[in-house]
């Protein structure tokens, strides 16, 4: 690591959680970045199956009700992030960085591209061709959008992020209008590449590695109940 290049921490959710558990746990991070209790912080989680609606996202969106969704087991929340509506569940990868923009050449519009740029890269270091689509944020493939980005600033400190459909249930996708783009398909990398699949943690690794890249950021990688305080107690509600 040389001197000018920003330390941070990366923190690993293997455990598929909750989402306002994830979503308490970011604002903690967000008060203690915001304080430089912390440095930049990401974390890689899953979510328990939960479909959410960004700021400026449309009900219409949903095409199910509340109450069907959670016959399914499907929890509903409203976020703070940017976009429109999205589906989280296990074998879903995302990346949720607590970073303070305006450092190491980061700004709102640089930070989206850096977004994009991990999902690309990512999905190339496993043999899949990806791109970005104009005047749409995201990754696509030629099956679909494979990363879905939706964030918010708080205080120039980023939350929310991105997801990165790995090898995941993709039914719940058909019960909204992902990310408010109607006809346009998501895909997954099991789609992509059927047996061809990498596992779960080779993702996760690969999306910590071109953060580190893409970002300038490199990072000492922590399992949630290991991460040093006072992360650890930011995340004290994580579901073991």
């Amino acid at each position: 690591m040389t001197p000018e290049m920003p330390r941070a921490w990366a923190v690993v959710v293997e455990r598929p959680q909750p989402f306002d558990v994830l979503a308490r746990a970011q604002d903690r991070l967000v008060a203690l970045r915001a304080e430089d209790r912390i440095p930049d912080t990401v974390l890689l989680a899953q979510h328990q199956p939960v479909i959410t609606l960004g700021r400026r996202g449309r009900t219409g969106h949903v095409l199910v009700s509340v109450d069907e969704l959670r016959r399914r087991g499907v929890a509903f929340h409203t976020a703070s992030r940017g976009g429109d509506v999205t589906y989280h569940a296990p074998g879903q990868w995302v990346l949720y960085p607590i970073l303070r923009l305006g450092t190491a050449g980061l700004d709102a519009h640089g930070y989206l591209f850096n977004l994009e740029e991990i999902a690309l890269r990512v999905c190339a270091s496993f043999g899949v061709a990806a791109h970005r689509v104009q005047g749409k944020n995201g990754a696509w493939t030629e099956k679909g959008k494979i990363a879905a980005i939706g964030f918010h600033l708080k205080r120039w400190i980023t939350c929310h992020g991105m997801s990165f459909n790995c090898d995941m249930d993709m039914s719940g996708f058909q019960w909204i209008v992902p990310c408010g783009l109607s006809g346009d398909p998501v895909c997954s990398l099991r789609m992509l590449l059927g047996d061809r699949t990498p596992s779960l943690r080779a993702v996760g690794q690969a999306l910590l590695e071109q953060f580190q890249i893409v970002c300038g950021r490199p990072a000492e990688i922590y399992q949630a109940h290991s991460v040093p305080e006072p992360v650890r107690a930011a995340l004290a509600e994580l579901k073991e």
